[in-house]
């Protein structure tokens, strides 16, 4: 009887461990119209225009709202051409993006100006940069929601929560093909 019972019990944990999903897409999704909405709400609140990145995916080829959005402070002289090999030369502020609006700085080149190969940065900023055609001397905002940043993971090295929702402001110093 007890081999019984005990067979029983093993047999419903299983069932029950099985009956729980891991739904990785659902999750992913509601992350998006949480993100989706915090820049929207902070864009409107703020009185700021909306300037949408839309993309198109890569498995259906229908074009969508990617959830980035850019304002283009100054527009810069010169080559505003941008691909995954472009070399660029910022100076840039990067901050969470609360409700509220931008909170506190997460890392800064203050009088530091670092050049990146495009195809090596977060792909908001390959996104964003690339529609918002800023070229030398220009300065653009972006607000990157967490999946075009560092989504689910939060990385030790910059201190950033997981799922955290960005704002950038980036001046252009050099920008080469």
């Amino acid at each position: 009887m007890n081999r019984v019972l005990l067979i029983m019990l093993l047999f419903s944990a299983c069932l029950c461990a099985c009956s729980k999903s891991n739904d990785v897409a659902a999750q992913i999704k509601t992350q998006a119209a949480i993100d989706d909405k915090l820049i929207a709400d902070y864009l409107t609140s703020a009185g700021l225009p909306i300037n949408n990145v839309d993309t198109i995916s890569l498995t259906t080829g229908v074009a969508g709202h990617s959830g980035i959005c850019y304002i283009v402070d100054t527009v810069g002289t010169g080559n505003s051409l941008f691909t995954s090999s472009t070399q660029i030369t910022v100076g840039y502020t990067g901050r969470i993006l609360k409700a509220a609006g931008p909170g506190a700085i997460f890392q800064q080149t203050n009088n530091f100006h670092p050049s990146f190969t495009l195809g090596e940065v977060i792909r908001g900023w390959q996104l964003g940069l690339a529609k918002s055609k800023v070229g030398v001397g220009g300065v653009v905002r972006l607000y990157i929601p967490s999946r075009y940043a560092y989504g689910p993971y939060a990385p030790p090295r910059v201190g950033l929560p997981a799922n955290a929702v960005l704002f950038f402001s980036i001046k252009f110093y050099n920008i080469t093909n």
